[in-house]
Parts: structure tokens; C-alpha cells; sequence
């Protein structure tokens, strides 16, 4: 995930590409409670970090290459969806143990960052910030809420977060766990 992108647009075929990986991601129960919303180009990215991200919160912001991304897809999800569909007599109820409204719209981001990946380009999945001014901002109804955003664009030079510096990834032998724990 890279935090600082230049200003060149993305072509069309490539938002697209991009794009449709996120809409085949898996939905539990064939739910489809995940929407995105796509804001391609500086006048619709820029109404995204106006609601996110206000002019003064951008004082020491430390990647400001964060805000030249010229894609930004917010990633909504319904719990309502999820609740209706399970409520369906072929579901039989939904004693949601775990959010799959949350679940489905980190697959669907996480296609999104991969195909970006496949073509060449960066990504980075963030957490919306100031959710309901975002979603007045984009006219998000109110049964969606957004889960996350993914900037994708070319990569600039970049450096990492400090939450990364100095903390390696866990070997494989730590996290894999063959024929149980």
C-alpha cells in the first residue's frame, strides 16, 4: 500500500478494470449489501477530502501525495441488506456472529487494490474519516455506511508509515497453523 501518488489521470479502461474486480467480490448470502462509489479526477476526489479531510485538518497532514490520487473508491456496505436477506426463509435468520457486511466490503476493496496492483499501479485502503460528512457529501443514502476508501493512481517515491517501520512481518511458521493451532 503506498501513501503518495502523482497528478496523471487514470484512462477509462483502466477505472473500469479496476472497478469490476470490486463489484465480483464474494457476498454472503448473495446479499450484494456492498456499493462503491467511484469519483474519477480532481473537482470529485477533491469533494471527498473537502468532507474527509477539511482544509485546516491538512496542516501536518503527512502525506499530502495522498490527496493527488486520481481515484478514489468509497467502499459502502448495508447491514440492513444483510439483515433483510437473512431474514428470508431460505436463510432462516441471521444471528450475525460476524459482520458480513463488514466482511464482504473489505473483499470487495481488497479486488480493487489487486487489479490496481495488476495494472501497475498503487493503492492503499484507509478508513473514511468523518463517515456522515462524507456521506452527505456523496448523497450516500442513509442505509449504506461508508466502511472504507481505496486511492489508486500511479506511485510517486513514497515512504512508509511509521505503524510499518520496524515492524516486520510475521514469518509464515508463526501464522500458519497446518491440522490446527
Amino acid at each position: 500500500m503506498i501513501r503518495n501518488f502523482d497528478e496523471r489521470p487514470l484512462d477509462g479502461a483502466t477505472v473500469d478494470r479496476v472497478v469490476a474486480a470490486g463489484v465480483r467480490a464474494p457476498s454472503a448470502g448473495h446479499t450484494q449489501g456492498v456499493d462503491l462509489v467511484v469519483l474519477e479526477g480532481r473537482p470529485q476526489t477533491d469533494r471527498y477530502w473537502d468532507a474527509a479531510l477539511p482544509a485546516p485538518a491538512r496542516t501536518g497532514f503527512p502525506w499530502p501525495g495522498l490527496l493527488a490520487a486520481p481515484l478514489l473508491v468509497v467502499v459502502v456496505s448495508s447491514e440492513a441488506a444483510y439483515r433483510e436477506r437473512y431474514a428470508e426463509p431460505d436463510k432462516g435468520g441471521g444471528d450475525f456472529e460476524v459482520p458480513w457486511w463488514h466482511v464482504d466490503a473489505a473483499f470487495a476493496a481488497l479486488l480493487l487494490q489487486l487489479a490496481a496492483v495488476d495494472d501497475g499501479l498503487g493503492a492503499l485502503f484507509f478508513a473514511t474519516h468523518r463517515p456522515a460528512a462524507v456521506s452527505a457529501a456523496l448523497s450516500i443514502p442513509a442505509r449504506y455506511q461508508p466502511v472504507g476508501t481505496v486511492a489508486v493512481g500511479h506511485p510517486a517515491p513514497d515512504r512508509p508509515s511509521s505503524s510499518v517501520v520496524g515492524r516486520p512481518r510475521r514469518p509464515a511458521a508463526e501464522v500458519v497453523h497446518r491440522g490446527g493451532w
